[in-house]
């Protein structure tokens, strides 16, 4: 592929495991999260959904033998390092949503982890989240998700001049920046500049640049809304995050996601941003969200083999005016599969795409802008 993306990264393995592997990485993965009483109904279909949508194997996790961390180790010890912080992640993700997470199941995933010669930050997060330290965990998440990867951004891509410590942080009012997102207005109908910018109006967003606004790094992800076609009520949140989590070649990407739970689904992590903790509704627990959150990891796996680039680091203002088709085949992005489409995976433009909050805000806009 060539293109304004760049070039797909090289040597990356896209071996499917075989059927055996597949099963001795689901024993060993529901063994070191199982909690006391077993695997909770939200595990089961988390890790049963994730399992299929990366490697078309449905597993019974409910019915898995014991696997030995050990063992669990032996079985990957052809398999590379990245492959096998992969499966942390997922284990971590599987002990992630239990509320709280007990201090045993913490210890065996990190047990696990040094069994595979794997040194993970979010296992860390995870124990300090399992004694309640979630202040500390929350300095590190920060630190190790987002403060030491935005850092290292070109900030080229933003067109902004704002120096922030980490995306989270509210951005000084730029001028230039604001009119630079409000002539995104301007463009053609079909383009991904005006699909931002009608968004935008829909749900009466602040534009960034703007004071109040999301900071011009955060706003990146309302690009991937448009081109992953993912809505922006809380579930689509968490699918866009799960998308661009795995979309990241770094695994550190895995924090976006870490936080969307921690945020939406647990209570972990404390208001961020324009993103308030809201744990009324156990998302997860709600029909089709384990195959929602799988099918955009799914994806996201896909955009990272194959474009092998951060698509928070993508100058989508340079590009804004090409069709969202086209951008989106460019970044190799696949199609929803069926069963997520089924399961209530909409877009942003689509009936029930937004919150009624949204809605409402928008609404008030529309009315200022014409009295």
């Amino acid at each position: 592929m060539t293109g304004p993306f760049g070039e797909p990264a090289a040597n990356v393995d896209t071996s499917k495991p075989e059927y055996n592997e597949i099963l001795a990485v689901s024993r060993g993965m529901a063994t070191a999260v199982a909690p006391p009483g077993g695997l909770t109904d939200v595990q089961v279909a988390l890790m049963r959904a994730v399992t299929k949508a990366v490697t078309d194997v449905d597993i019974d996790y409910r019915s898995l033998e014991p696997l030995s961390c050990e063992a669990f180790a032996a079985v990957l010890a052809r398999r590379g390092q990245q492959y096998k912080q992969r499966l942390v992640h997922h284990m971590v993700l599987a002990e992630m949503v239990l509320t709280p997470i007990p201090e045993e199941v913490a210890h065996r995933v990190a047990e696990c982890a040094e069994a595979f010669g794997i040194t993970d930050d979010f296992v860390g997060i995870a124990r300090k989240y399992a004694k309640g330290a979630l202040g500390l965990a929350w300095n590190d998440l920060r630190r190790s998700g987002f403060a030491e990867h935005f850092n290292d951004q070109s900030m080229s891509t933003l067109h902004s001049k704002a120096a922030l410590a980490d995306p989270w942080e509210e951005a000084p009012p730029e001028p230039d920046l604001e009119e630079r997102w409000r002539h995104l207005a301007d463009l053609p109908e079909g383009s991904l500049g005006k699909g931002v910018s009608d968004m935008y109006r829909d749900r009466g967003f602040q534009l960034p640049g703007s004071r109040g606004a999301a900071s011009a790094y955060l706003a990146q992800h309302d690009f991937v809304h448009v081109l992953a076609d993912y809505g922006t009520t809380i579930e689509g949140e968490l699918e866009v995050f799960a998308f661009l989590g795995r979309a990241d070649p770094d695994p550190k990407g895995f924090a976006w996601l870490a936080t969307m739970i921690g945020l939406f689904e647990t209570g972990y992590v404390d208001r961020q941003g324009f993103f308030e903790v809201d744990v009324r509704d156990r998302r997860l627990d709600n029909p089709g969200m384990d195959v929602r959150l799988a099918d955009a990891i799914r994806r996201g796996k896909a955009v990272a083999e194959k474009l092998g680039r951060d698509l928070f680091t993508v100058d989508y203002h340079s590009v804004a005016e090409h069709p969202v088709r086209l951008l989106a085949e460019l970044l190799e992005i696949p199609d929803k599969s069926p069963d997520a489409i089924a399961a209530g995976s909409i877009g942003p433009f689509d009936p029930g795409g937004m919150s009624e909050y949204q809605r409402e805000a928008g609404l008030r806009l529309a009315q200022h802008a014409t009295s």
